[in-house]
């Protein structure tokens, strides 16, 4: 069985595909910026218009010094925000980035759960390829290339992982076997994503 096209999230031209949490518009602050879905300083989050649930999704990313954010995804709306409810593949300037001391919460890592290896981040002002590969409990996060981490949700390993950090205060962090991609913006600093592509795994 061939695998399903890619789609297109961000063609460079148009924010059509996205748009705020629980808004309908998309965030002042970002912008289309020599084909880049960009932002200079701290803005809401940004959400795909569409749910997925089993998915392949590759994105292009660039960040500035210091800089921290991040990709969600099976994300859903019923908290205030939605790291509340979506497991996180961390955006990070491993260097100077005030997230740095563990790397439970360095590039690539699945935020505060699972940690990612140091050595395969690009320089600041590099462009990074992610990857996050999600087929039911399975996920993969995948960085340059390489595979990063792997993990699978509900397990009992992550069930602790979930109870020992912040994200046992929320009790369906991590549940939604499908919900919105989403880039967080509420932190200082610059960003820039190309290349966004997504294709539904069966």
């Amino acid at each position: 069985m061939s695998p399903s096209p890619w789609r297109s999230l961000f063609d460079g031209a148009s924010l059509k595909e996205w748009r705020g949490y629980k808004v309908d518009a998309v965030p002042a602050g970002w912008k289309i910026d020599h084909g880049t879905l960009a932002k200079d300083a701290r803005v809401d989050d940004i959400v795909s218009k569409d749910e997925f649930g089993d998915f392949e999704l590759e994105i292009d990313w660039k960040i500035g010094e210091a800089g921290n954010s991040g990709i969600f995804y099976r994300g859903t709306e019923e908290y205030d925000h939605i790291y509340w409810s979506a497991p996180e593949y961390q955006l990070l300037d491993d260097i100077k980035g005030a997230d740095n001391k563990t790397r439970l919460t360095c590039a690539g890592a699945v935020y505060a759960l699972y940690p990612s290896p140091p050595g395969h981040l690009k320089p600041v002002g590099g462009w990074n390829a992610a990857r996050i590969v999600a087929r039911g409990a399975h996920v993969e996060h995948w960085l340059n290339g390489v595979k990063l981490a792997e993990y699978e949700l509900w397990s009992p390993d992550w069930e602790a992982k979930v109870k020992a950090s912040k994200f046992g205060e929320w009790p369906n962090y991590g549940r939604a076997r499908r919900g919105h991609i989403a880039m967080q913006g509420d932190h200082e600093g610059s960003l820039a994503f190309r290349h966004i592509r997504i294709r539904p795994l069966s």
